[in-house]
């Protein structure tokens, strides 16, 4: 597998110059044919695909790209570009930012919030002409003043034209999740379904209360690009949908006096009844044993 653990390795590689030590814009075009490999990065990296040419994996799944389409890589993932040993021409841009950058940052603080740096099949971003043209005019924006003399303004720019960038994708995301709106129903009534058919099994008693991790498996989605379609879809965020759908089970439990709070609580998936009197009473406001008794 190959590491790329510098800006300058991973540019030397597409047979670029290395424009600054902590960014630079790849262009694919100058590099001469390679050969599809595994690798794994260090750094974050922006890629503007401009035709397809193989497939790129992260994970057990492929991305869902043509031209006209970005990925986004975050440091230390491990992709890999099929079939392997296969010599290709790449081609469209990368732009590739050390995390050492942006340190320091209003953006160094707020890049997890940019969650499509850990999306991966099926999850690329699809631009329309009018969205390539911003992207192409922030990469060139961000080439420029890469380019120039450093001074006191250059890191100040340079990661302001770089969130500028990132805060464009965010949107183009939005509108994505929108058009796209037929798929991610689709996605939302298999998670309802698979949602229902873990709380009704013995799976609830046996392997505790499912994580949002395990429902974006079982979809073969990563979990941040799951939780933000359930988050634009239904306006609760993954987890809250889980224990709401919980909670409504807890109740209907509850009605059932011939069982303890305690064996309800273990039924649930909770390894201890304390846990789930916690939990119930910070979701309905009160204990389990005070709403039953208010029930009755």
């Amino acid at each position: 597998m190959l590491v790329y653990d510098t800006i300058k390795k991973y540019a030397d590689a597409f047979n670029n110059k290395t424009q600054h030590p902590l960014i630079s814009l790849v262009d694919f075009n100058q590099s001469n044919p390679l050969p599809r490999a595994k690798f794994t990065i260090s750094f974050y990296a922006i890629i503007l695909k401009e035709t397809r040419c193989g497939d790129l994996r992260y994970g057990n799944q492929y991305y869902d790209y043509a031209e006209g389409t970005m990925v986004f890589f975050g440091p230390g993932q491990v992709i890999t570009n099929e079939p392997e040993g296969e010599l290709h021409q790449p081609y469209g841009k990368a732009l590739i930012v050390h995390p050492d950058l942006i340190k320091g940052t209003s953006l160094g603080r707020q890049i997890h919030e940019y969650s499509f740096f850990s999306y991966q099949s099926h999850e690329a971003l699809h631009l329309s002409e009018k969205e390539r043209e911003v992207v192409t005019t922030c990469f060139g924006n961000i080439a420029t003043e890469v380019g120039q003399n450093i001074d006191r303004h250059s890191k100040a720019l340079i990661v302001a034209n770089l969130e500028l960038l990132l805060k464009y994708c965010s949107r183009f995301y939005d509108r994505q999740f929108i058009t796209r709106e037929h798929i991610n129903h689709g996605i939302l009534e298999q998670f309802e379904q698979k949602l229902t058919d873990y709380l009704v099994s013995e799976k609830l008693r046996t392997d505790g209360i499912p994580t949002v991790s395990y429902f974006a498996q079982a979809l073969h989605l990563s979990p941040n690009y799951f939780g933000d379609l359930i988050k634009k879809e239904t306006g609760k965020s993954a987890l809250e949908f889980i224990q709401l759908r919980l909670i409504d089970l807890a109740k209907e439990r509850i009605f059932d006096t011939g069982k303890s709070i305690s064996e309800i609580s273990y039924e649930l998936g909770f390894k201890y009844p304390q846990h789930f009197t916690r939990f119930f009473k910070q979701q309905v406001g009160t204990t389990p044993i005070a709403y039953r008794n208010g029930l009755n």
